[in-house]
């Protein structure tokens, strides 16, 4: 046992203990949290950092510490940290609900950053479980919003469902194969000919990661959740549960060869996810909404690397994920900060926003055109990755219909871009310094997502080299 390989997972957990301890103590605990939770959070980071090359495995090989693992469990807090700093401040969260509501947020990251590292199926499911219910909770914590409480509904109730199927494939998966360890799964047979049972379990299991994926068909929680959920709290469930469930796809990456069954499913259903989202997504005048679309068809496009099945893939999938990260975020962060009062934005509330405030106008600019997949952006390599690992390995019909899926983006995310340049709304005051945030920590925050989404745009190679074997 080296608990230097586990010294993320250790940090995290300690975040969570004090959270904890600080939620049963009485006094002003929303003035104490702003005074040492963005610290800790920001201090995960740099302790993820540190550990990117750590190896081993530990608890009777079920846990596994590789580049792939800690490279997720970096991002993981990197999202969990750009999340305290964006939503300790909501104005709907009730101040005395704000421990209580980190504690579950930093409980889900915990599950998540464990998720990256079990290679054995019962160990997924517990950590996948831990990870999820804790999100349950954050939904309803809007103040006197029935929506919120219809997408906390919705949201446990279908996570529920995608439980117990992923539980009933489990049980098809031991039966056939006789074993729930993934390294020695990846030896055995997956074809319908020689094992069905195994090929049924295994599809049954994945939907409930693809239900996190939000991945067509199992993506209608997504858009009401979304629209339904705090705009901090939108934030977070849009992308870190991803980041789990990409995860643990890539460990499954050695069972899906090219022209397997599964393999074809899951490209099939690629297609449809990234197709159904987008043109979805056209119609949408809620922004949250529009993003929740928009996040079907990104589960699409991460699932393209996923059914490449190289190396290759795997290290592109990686980096889009962790893109995906900063381009959702920075959307977001312009969201929260012209939010006001928390409600939610419609297009036509971006309106003038290059006038109010030019450097939140930049980041959402940045932010959507990074989602679009155009360069010199994180989006654009990441897409192009994507599509070149996927390229002359049976799937070059997926790589065509991606590419004609980036065009239909072009419209809906542009048009955000379209709103907050070309539409003026001199009604409306300045926002970005409200809830709160000086005008300088608005824009600094924002403008420090857009500078990693160029940065990572102009020299991928900085994530993508250590991601590669």
């Amino acid at each position: 046992m080296t608990l230097q390989l586990i010294f993320p997972e250790l940090f995290q957990l300690l975040i969570v203990a004090g959270l904890f301890l600080q939620s049963v103590l009485q006094g002003d605990r929303a003035v104490q949290l702003k005074k040492w939770l963005p610290w800790a959070a920001g201090l995960s980071v740099l302790v993820a950092l540190a550990s990117l090359g750590q190896n081993g495995l530990l608890f009777g090989q079920t846990y596994q510490v590789d580049r792939l693992s800690q490279f997720f469990k970096m991002t993981v807090s990197l999202g969990f940290f750009l999340t305290v700093i964006n939503g300790v401040e909501q104005p709907l969260l009730e101040k005395e609900k704000q421990c209580d509501y980190f504690l579950f947020m930093a409980l889900s990251a915990w599950g998540l950053m464990l998720l990256c590292s079990t290679v054995e199926l019962i160990s997924i499911y517990l950590a996948l479980e831990l990870a999820s219910f804790s999100l349950f909770p954050l939904v309803p914590l809007r103040t006197k919003s029935l929506s919120a409480a219809e997408a906390a509904i919705k949201y446990m109730f279908i996570g529920g469902v995608a439980t117990a199927v992923g539980l009933f494939g489990f049980s098809y998966i031991l039966a056939a194969q006789h074993t729930t360890d993934l390294n020695q799964l990846v030896y055995l047979s997956w074809s319908w000919s020689h094992s069905p049972m195994a090929v049924l379990g295994l599809t049954l299991f994945l939907s409930g990661l693809l239900f996190k994926l939000a991945f067509f068909p199992f993506h209608f929680w997504a858009p009401d959740v979304y629209e339904g959920a705090g705009n901090e709290t939108a934030a977070y469930i849009a992308v870190l549960p991803k980041v789990g469930a990409v995860a643990v796809l890539l460990r499954f990456t050695p069972l899906l060869k090219p022209g397997m069954e599964i393999t074809t499913i899951l490209a099939v259903l690629a297609a449809v996810s990234m197709t159904y989202g987008n043109l979805a997504a056209l119609v949408q005048k809620d922004v949250k909404r529009l993003l929740g679309y928009s996040a079907i068809a990104h589960a699409g496009y991460l699932m393209v690397g996923v059914v490449a099945g190289t190396p290759m893939g795997v290290a592109a999938t990686a980096f889009y994920a962790f893109a995906y990260v900063l381009m959702t975020f920075a959307c977001f962060w312009v969201i929260c900060r012209e939010s006001v009062d928390g409600r939610n934005l419609k297009l036509e509330d971006l309106s003038g926003l290059s006038r109010r405030s030019p450097g939140l106008a930049l980041v959402l600019a940045v932010g959507a055109v990074a989602l679009v997949g155009l360069p010199p952006t994180a989006g654009f390599m990441g897409k192009f990755f994507l599509l070149s690992a996927a390229w002359n390995r049976g799937f070059n019909w997926l790589v065509v219909i991606a590419a004609a899926n980036v065009a239909i983006a072009l419209f809906y995310y542009l048009n955000l871009v379209r709103y907050a340049y070309t539409t003026q709304s001199p009604e409306r005051g300045v926002t970005s310094g409200a809830k709160g945030y000086s005008p300088f920590f608005s824009l600094s925050g924002g403008l420090f997502l857009a500078g990693l989404i160029i940065l990572f745009g102009i020299l991928p190679e900085l994530v993508f080299k250590l991601l590669m074997p």
